[in-house]
């Protein structure tokens, strides 16, 4: 009876809301939440506890959807991978906006759940909701694709009193139309890097990849001036530290890219004592133009996210790589790390085209490649890939995708034996995550790398914070603490100034070991 009873009052809230918000008149209170991340590779949930982080990144979408809306409104953000959600956060708002990746799924669906009970309105876009819309028939509006051109169509139908279920486009709206986000939101302390983003779209058609279906393969950049407002609030509000240039393929227009942003960047950052350093995404062509790369580096750029996916030469013709094919793999990484880039590597089993020593050759390109932030993970068709309807013609599609690739779940029938694939994967983590191979790859790559660009170091709090706690955790109670302490002396004694690095990569260690329960 006490349910039912619940239930009727949530109706009854939610009549009288619809009621009187009917008109943009009223400000209306706004809640954004961000669903809470499982434990995967790229949370970094364990490597954080080393600095008193809650989060690696904020949410950018839900902070730039945050500017769009009326300024009046008063907004407030829950970001779950900070902090929890609280009924009275809910009760306080006539609207909860979420936004989420497939990964997220399972908080998502929590928090509409308890959103429901309440009696409050649930208006849901990001990646989730656009591929996966007519899964969610309890939400009350679906902003879906890009927000610039969905929002303010929702907004106009809301001031007239008649908002609709679903809104969709097939257009791609120009970045000019994209405000700073609302970092008033958040408190800068909670998260390791801060983001920003300079382009949607890439050039290339992997056959796995759901970026084109969902930004096209037309590349759209802010413009410089765009860039450098956002670097500039940035530093007035005072952050100092990383920031992630969240593109999916940051060299995607190589032209604006080279003429326009990164002199601006150069410029600003020497006006501004380098006081940011900055990490990416990009295609591995990168490597082919050096005038680009010391662009990067002298941009403040430390670090660059490349999917490389197998060394295999028929699994990259097999998803559409073309990129990747006829050139020297290994060299183009090499090149990047020479001109002081860390690259991050983003390595994929499951083709159809993958041989039996697919494993074994993963392993060794790893190690000898010397990225020692290797993500591997098995292979998965997301909605709207090209690979997902092949996959579907061949009837051999199954029916969860849980958007974690690293949680041993696949979501299609593979040409490889299941078990041998699982029992391949489990091999190659261990072959490169246990820690002998790890500290080795790390030392090797400390080893060689060279300071193309010398930084000021800024020593902060956390870094003494993470050092102790390295000591602790990994140099006393880790079972591996025989090779942190080899890596400590040698680095300090050898390699003084890669210090610093040689901590934060054995951190990395201790999450991905972690992550997967090694030991």
């Amino acid at each position: 009876m006490r349910k039912k009873e619940q239930k009727n009052k949530a109706l009854e809230r939610k009549e009288k809301n619809y009621s009187e918000n009917s008109s943009l008149e009223k400000n209306l209170k706004i809640l954004l939440v961000y669903p809470e991340y499982p434990e995967t590779f790229w949370s970094f949930r364990y490597a954080l506890q080393f600095v008193s982080k809650r989060a690696a990144y904020p949410p950018l979408g839900l902070l730039t959807v945050a500017s769009l809306l009326p300024p009046s409104w008063p907004k407030r953000l829950v970001d779950l991978n900070v902090r929890p959600l609280k009924d009275s956060d809910i009760a306080w708002a006539d609207y909860v906006f979420i936004s989420a990746m497939v990964v997220q799924k399972k908080s998502a669906q929590d928090v509409i759940r308890r959103c429901r009970q309440q009696g409050v309105r649930i208006v849901a876009g990001g990646p989730l909701f656009t591929e996966y819309w007519a899964d969610y028939p309890e939400v009350d509006h679906l902003i879906l694709n890009e927000a610039e051109i969905t929002l303010p169509l929702f907004l106009q139908d809301l001031r007239q009193g008649n908002p609709q279920k679903v809104y969709q486009s097939s257009d791609f709206p120009a970045l000019s139309l994209t405000p700073p986000p609302l970092w008033s939101l958040i408190r800068f302390r909670d998260y390791m890097s801060m983001n920003l983003q300079f382009s949607r779209g890439c050039p290339f058609d992997c056959e796995f990849c759901d970026i084109t279906a969902l930004y096209g393969r037309r590349v759209r950049v802010k413009s410089a001036e765009q860039v450098i407002n956002e670097l500039e609030n940035l530093y007035e509000l005072g952050w100092r530290g990383n920031i992630f240039f969240v593109d999916d393929n940051f060299i995607g227009n190589k032209k604006v890219l080279k003429k326009e942003v990164l002199p601006a960047m150069i410029e600003w950052m020497r006006k501004r004592k380098h006081p940011f350093s900055f990490n990416t995404e990009a295609s591995i062509n990168l490597s082919d133009d050096d005038e680009l790369i010391q662009m990067m580096v002298k941009a403040g750029f430390v670090s660059v996210f490349v999917g490389i996916e197998s060394p295999d030469l028929d699994s990259l013709k097999e998803c559409h790589k073309f990129q990747n094919i006829k050139r020297d793999l290994l060299g183009s990484v090499r090149k990047l790390q020479a001109y002081g880039l860390e690259v991050t590597g983003g390595f994929i089993v499951g083709f159809d085209h993958d041989p039996p020593h697919i494993f074994h050759k993963q392993i060794e390109f790893i190690q000898k490649s010397k990225i020692v932030t290797a993500m591997v993970g098995l292979l998965n068709a997301p909605r709207n890939t090209r690979l997902y309807q092949r996959l579907k013609k061949e009837g051999r599609l199954l029916p969860h995708l849980t958007g974690n690739n690293t949680d041993f779940t696949i979501n299609f029938i593979p040409k490889m034996d299941y078990q041998v694939l699982i029992d391949g994967y489990r091999k190659i983590i261990e072959g490169i995550y246990s820690c002998r191979p790890y500290y080795q790859r790390v030392k090797e790559y400390l080893a060689q790398k060279s300071l193309s660009v010398r930084r000021p170091f800024r020593l902060r709090l956390y870094h003494l914070e993470a050092l102790v706690k390295s000591i602790f955790l990994l140099g006393i109670k880790d079972k591996g603490r025989l090779y942190y302490w080899k890596l400590f002396w040698w680095t300090l004694l050898r390699k003084p100034t890669q210090f610093p690095q040689a901590i934060i990569f054995s951190i990395y260690g201790y999450h991905f070991r972690k992550v997967f329960r090694l030991q």
